[in-house]
């Protein structure tokens, strides 16, 4: 999709697939997939109606865990908000979900139904503080079966993705760790080609772009057929 995207020009991915392993270059990921099955059952048709939150640890070294907390919409698979923490208290769910609010733009405009909340048991999420800030906010808030982590199936596989590509490398500074985890997040939303969205990014998906590219790459398609149809009768002529 991406060198459609960028050449305006159509190859199928079976014949990319094909010549990558004519030329033995098709190797087995050397990571652990995680695939987004038993998601929420209600699933989502537009950005916002449903968040996802939770935490992961990453370690830096000789400063010990750092946790992670992420906000991700459901729908379009986008990282509205990301914060480093120290600890895993309600406070820094706050602090991570007043960051996607003032991403989204729904901080600012007054909307008829703010996002629902989905999180894991975990304590900071059953806390009372987190309750009432979200009441406050106008946010519901659901939390998945205890012991069945996949309810939050894109979030674990965004924290596994993530995890991938930065435990490539080791930390000696929280400012060092951090600027890896801001630079995969933009190339996150921004470049990587997601199957369940059609191969869109997140970004397109999150912005509403998705339908335009993805008539642009139908009619680029049929352009691309068309031509070779008249090289291969031109060629047999």
């Amino acid at each position: 999709m991406r060198f459609t995207d960028q050449h305006g020009y159509f190859v199928s991915e079976a014949s990319v697939y094909r010549l990558l392993k004519a030329q033995d270059l098709i190797a087995s990921p050397a990571f652990i997939v995680v695939r987004a099955s038993d998601e929420f059952k209600d699933k989502t048709t537009a950005p916002n109606p449903l968040w996802q939150t939770d935490f992961t640890y990453l370690k830096v070294i000789g400063w010990g865990w750092f946790y992670l907390s992420t906000v991700l919409d459901d729908f379009s698979r986008y990282i509205l908000a990301w914060k480093l923490c120290t600890s895993m208290k309600a406070e820094d769910v706050t602090e991570t979900l007043e960051l996607a609010l003032q991403a989204s733009g729904l901080e600012q405009v007054e909307v008829k139904h703010k996002p629902r909340l989905l999180s894991d048991n975990g304590s900071s999420y059953i806390s009372s503080d987190l309750a009432s800030w979200l009441e406050g906010k106008g946010m519901s808030h659901v939390r998945g079966a205890p012991y069945h982590p996949m309810t939050q199936g894109k979030i674990e596989c965004w924290h596994q993705t993530l995890k991938n590509r930065i435990l490539l490398e080791n930390y000696f500074l929280p400012g060092d760790l951090e600027a890896q985890i801001e630079a995969f997040v933009v190339y996150y939303n921004r470049r990587r080609y997601h199957e369940s969205l059609d191969n869109l990014t997140p970004a397109d998906a999150y912005f509403g772009r998705g339908e335009a590219i993805l008539k642009e790459r139908e009619w680029i398609k049929r352009q691309t057929i068309q031509t070779r149809r008249l090289q291969h009768q031109t060629q047999a002529a």
